[in-house]
C-alpha cells in the first residue's frame, strides 16, 4: 500500500510539469506571434511606400507666402518619412526658414496629409533697402519689391534694426503734427542720425540732445514759412540754432556755433 501512495505522487508531479512545461511553450508560442505581428505592423506603417505624406494642407491669412514655398522647403529635406516616423518638429523648422513666416505651426492629418498653418510677418519698413523688418523689429528676408503701400526706409548697423524702429515710431508722430512724415531714418557706424522727410529736407541731427535738436526744427521750420520749399537740409549738430543749406547753390547758417563732428 506504501509503494503503491508513493508511485501515485510521482505520476501526478510528473504530470504537473508536463503541463507547465506545456504551459511555457504555449505562452512562448503567443509571445512570438505577438512580436512578429507588432514588427510586422511597424514595418508596415514606417513603410514609405505604405504611409507616404503626400497631401499638403496650408492655413493662414497668406498674402505673400504659397503652397510652392512650402513644397520647395520640404524638398530640401534629405528624407520626408511616414505619417509615423516624420518628424513634426523637422517640418516645422523647415517651413520656419521661409523667410515671410513669422511663426509655423504643424501637424498630421491620418493618413497621408501635413496640415500647415502659418503667420507672416507684418511689414513696418524697409531695412537697410534690401530686407524688410516687422512690426517686433526683426529683419527678415522678404523682397522689398513684393510689398504694397508707402513704407519708411530705415537704415543701421546690423542688430540694430528694433532700435531704429522705436526712433521713427516715437519721433514719427511728432512730424505729423507739422504735416511731415520721416521717410528715411538712418542711424549710421558712428552712431549718429539723420532723418529725411517726405518734402525732401535732411535733417543732421547728431547723437546726443535729439528731442531738443527736434524740437529746434520745428521752431526753425514755422520761422522759414514758405521758404522752407527752398530748403536742401538743416544741421542741427550744434549747441544753439542749426546750418540751414539751400537750393540751388544758396546757404544760410544760423546761429552756428561749436565745432559739430556728429555730436
Amino acid at each position: 500500500m506504501k509503494l503503491v501512495l508513493e508511485k501515485g505522487h510521482q505520476q501526478s508531479e510528473t504530470s504537473l510539469i508536463k503541463q507547465h512545461a506545456s504551459g511555457c511553450v504555449f505562452l512562448f508560442f503567443v509571445f512570438t506571434v505577438v512580436c512578429a505581428l507588432l514588427y510586422a505592423t511597424l514595418s508596415w506603417m514606417w513603410d514609405d511606400h505604405r504611409l507616404p505624406l503626400s497631401k499638403i494642407i496650408l492655413q493662414g491669412d497668406l498674402k505673400y507666402v504659397t503652397a510652392q514655398d512650402v513644397q520647395y522647403a520640404f524638398a530640401k529635406l534629405d528624407h520626408i518619412g511616414t505619417f509615423m516616423s516624420q518628424d513634426v518638429d523637422e517640418l516645422q523648422a523647415c517651413v520656419q526658414n521661409i523667410p515671410w513666416v513669422s511663426h509655423a505651426s504643424i501637424r498630421k492629418q491620418w493618413p497621408d496629409t501635413i496640415k500647415v498653418f502659418l503667420t507672416e510677418h507684418q511689414v513696418q519698413a524697409i531695412w537697410n533697402g534690401q530686407a524688410l523688418i516687422d512690426a517686433d523689429g526683426i529683419v527678415f528676408d522678404g523682397d522689398p519689391g513684393l510689398v504694397h503701400g508707402d513704407y519708411p526706409r530705415l537704415y543701421g548697423p546690423e542688430n540694430s534694426g528694433t532700435e531704429v524702429l522705436n526712433m521713427w515710431r516715437e519721433y514719427n508722430p511728432l512730424f505729423q503734427q507739422a504735416g511731415l512724415n520721416i521717410s528715411s531714418l538712418v542711424l549710421n557706424e558712428r552712431r549718429a542720425w539723420q532723418i529725411i522727410l517726405d518734402n525732401g529736407i535732411r535733417l543732421e541731427l547728431g547723437k546726443e540732445s535729439i528731442s531738443e535738436r527736434i524740437k529746434r526744427f520745428f521752431m526753425l521750420y514755422q520761422y522759414l514759412g514758405h521758404d522752407v520749399e527752398k530748403v536742401s537740409y538743416i544741421d542741427l549738430r550744434y549747441d544753439t540754432g542749426a546750418a540751414v543749406g539751400w537750393f540751388p547753390q544758396q546757404d544760410l547758417g544760423l546761429n552756428s556755433t561749436n565745432d559739430k563732428n556728429d555730436r
